[in-house]
């Protein structure tokens, strides 16, 4: 089952009220979990000590910086709120939670004819022992943009299989402006588990 909110403030007297929006405005908050889960069965859950960073799919890194730490702290306490008792990762919890730093970097093509096109009245081609010659500029570029997200994503550890495999029970995502914020990461955590009310001990 998917869910995602938004926040957004339209107004009937703006134009573009996308260019209105404060940051928690922009914010998307995106949970899935496995319609199969009882959450009521699981009692005990093991957090990670570091937040993971992901670069376009590929692991490059773990970092415990303040903002980490806040985060971190923030699910713990959403966790204990329910019902759930934290206990190590050595004493078979029954569920695992890992928190990421998603990074996705996109490489776009764009359309420089107009600004290009222009150069060849700018310059003279004369001075370069090149009369009746124009200049000859690409006219196409490049240019990247990095989105980042938060994953937190929760793991049945009490029924893990015995070939390996771990299976995934809850995932929350959250997307927009000024998520590494610190003053925002309370309010953050707290919106993904108000989504997510079937997440209790004692159901």
């Amino acid at each position: 089952m998917l869910a995602v909110t938004g926040l957004a403030a339209l107004s009937s007297c703006s134009k573009d009220p996308l260019k209105n929006m404060t940051e928690d405005e922009s914010r998307i908050y995106i949970t899935n979990r496995d319609s199969t889960a009882n959450f009521a069965s699981y009692k005990t859950y093991s957090i990670v000590d570091s937040v993971s960073v992901i670069d376009n799919n590929r692991l490059t890194g773990k970092t415990v910086t303040a903002w980490d730490q806040q985060v971190l702290a923030a699910v713990r306490s959403a966790m204990e709120a329910r019902g759930y008792t934290r206990v190590s990762h050595t004493q078979s919890p029954d569920l695992g939670i890992n928190v990421s730093r998603l990074y996705n970097t996109t490489t776009h093509l764009v359309d420089l004819s107009d600004y290009w096109g222009g150069y060849g009245g700018y310059y003279d081609p004369y001075y370069w022992g090149y009369g009746g010659y124009g200049y000859d500029f690409p006219y196409y570029g490049t240019y990247q943009s990095t989105e980042a997200s938060l994953s937190i994503d929760m793991l049945d550890l009490k029924n893990a299989s015995g070939n390996g495999t771990i299976k995934g029970v809850w995932s929350g995502l959250i997307r927009g402006s000024g998520i590494f914020n610190n003053n925002s990461v309370d309010n953050q955590v707290k919106a993904l588990f108000d989504q997510s009310p079937y997440i209790n001990a004692a159901q």
